[in-house]
């Protein structure tokens, strides 16, 4: 542990020596005046007490030397001006030379408290600093989303403290160089990150940067990497467990979803051969596979999309699109076209996205209001609404209820039956939805009252920008895809 005078890493703060002078002097004027107008009270000689005062403010504030000088100043004006004979000065007397020994004695006694005072004040300031260093460091470092932000936060915390330009804290080793100092910041035998600041430091604030603020960094950094490591094997575990719960999920599609429309493929294709069928009833078990074909084709195009979507490879190719056309060919797509009424406010902006999983998204909106529409026409609705673009589909339902409107979106979540009505659909639709419409920068979510049908909301953020005013490097890109 360090012992004697601790240098601070806080520079210390004191009045401009010229303030000193100019209130020594202005401090000995006026108590040489003063002790004119006391003369008629009070003896002389004991009126040079007046000028100690000055002494002790002096000595006080500005120290020693310039405590001394006012000492030495204060007695040549009090001998000058109160002295008998007034007018000279005479300090062969004895009383003279006890005026200005007291003097002296009491300037440097004052300065000597004074001095111990501001280095007990500069210490308790520096600890407070530390403190507030350490307790800033662990809230940024353990308290923060990012653990690189906590970093920048800490360094510009430590920048502020020793009064310096920057200071960075960075992950792993950095080596020194000549306009920069770099302290390693280890636990565990490694080097976990580095301090690094600008220049050289102080005279003697080197080491009580390595004594006191390297140390607890140290720990709070150790604390926030292992942080950083725990949650990473959550996010790690957790989607190992997603996976698993795809794996599952799919399996039982494969089991299921997918078993119902080969069966009855295969046994339309088996009753084709019999040679008593009618021509109708070859057409219509030929419809009947071509429709189960169909069927299990989209199906499988679901999938495809769910698994691209959770493996992370359905990055949007972002481009201009017109909405009037993806909504026009999502329509185009669905089993019973008729049933669906686009209803679009005229002059709607482009939109930033990706064509493709734009009209996928729209489509499965409109395939799922059709298949829970109860046969009822379905609406698409779209409008600029403040910053935004607003699409909604809205069905003629039974409605979806409040504590089944967030889990909808889940894959494989179908609602359970009400009434008499099964469930309907893979429950892969409108997590594909989901998945598309936030790749792209938009948000989904479902209005519903039971009873009242269910309105499937779709928000996009406004084009920064017409196409006829991007730039033209930004258009060619756009077109070329």
């Amino acid at each position: 542990m360090p012992t004697g005078r601790e240098p601070l890493l806080l520079r210390e703060v004191r009045p401009p020596t010229a303030a000193g002078v100019a209130v020594a002097v202005a401090g000995i004027a006026a108590a040489t005046g003063l002790i004119f107008g006391l003369r008629q009270v009070a003896p002389v000689l004991s009126l040079g007490v007046v000028y100690l005062l000055v002494v002790l403010a002096v000595s006080a504030y500005w120290g020693l030397v310039l405590g001394l000088a006012t000492s030495v100043l204060s007695a040549l004006a009090f001998n000058f001006f109160h002295i008998p004979p007034t007018g000279r000065l005479t300090i062969s007397d004895g009383g003279n030379w006890v005026a200005l020994g007291a003097f002296v004695v009491a300037a440097a006694a004052v300065s000597a408290v004074s001095e111990l005072a501001r280095e007990r004040a500069a210490e308790a300031q520096q600890r407070r600093e530390e403190a507030d260093l350490a307790a800033v460091a662990a809230r940024a470092l353990l308290g923060g989303a990012s653990l690189a932000d906590g970093l920048a936060q800490t360094g510009q915390r430590i920048a502020a403290a020793l009064g310096l330009a920057s200071a960075t804290l960075a992950l792993g080793e950095c080596a020194p160089g000549e306009d920069r100092s770099a302290y390693p910041l280890r636990a565990g035998g490694r080097v976990l990150g580095t301090l690094v600041l600008p220049g050289t430091l102080r005279p003697g604030v080197e080491a009580r940067l390595r004594e006191r603020i390297v140390p607890s960094l140290e720990a709070v950094l150790g604390a926030a990497v292992e942080r950083e490591a725990l949650q990473a094997g959550v996010v790690e575990t957790a989607a190992l467990r997603r996976s698993d719960d795809l794996k599952t999920a799919i399996l039982r599609a494969v089991s299921h979803d997918l078993r119902s429309p080969l069966t009855a493929m295969i046994s339309s294709g088996e009753a084709l051969g019999s040679p008593s069928l009618t021509a109708e009833e070859r057409s219509e078990l030929s419809r009947a596979v071509v429709e189960e074909g169909a069927r299990l084709e989209r199906l499988i195009g679901k999938l495809l999309d769910l698994s691209r979507l959770q493996a992370g490879e359905a990055a949007p190719r972002l481009e201009w699109v017109d909405l009037e056309e993806v909504l026009a060919a999502a329509r185009d797509h669905v089993a019973t076209p008729a049933l669906v009424t686009l209803q679009l406010d005229p002059g709607l902006p482009p939109l930033r996205a990706d064509a493709a999983q734009l009209e996928r998204a729209l489509g499965n909106l409109i395939e799922n209001a059709l298949a829970h529409g109860g046969g009822q026409p379905v609406s698409v609705r779209a409008r600029v609404v403040g910053p935004r673009l607003v699409i909604r589909v809205v069905d003629r339902g039974p409605g979806i209820p409040a504590a089944e409107q967030e889990r909808i979106f889940e894959p494989f979540y179908r609602a359970p039956a009400r009434g008499a009505r099964a469930p309907l659909g893979s429950g892969l639709g409108l997590a594909i939805v989901r998945g598309f419409v936030v790749a792209n920068g938009g948000t989904v979510r479902v209005e519903s009252l039971p009873g009242q049908g269910a309105s499937f909301v779709v928000e996009f953020p406004l084009a920064a920008a017409e196409p006829a005013h991007r730039p033209a490097a930004d258009v060619g890109a756009g077109d070329a895809r």
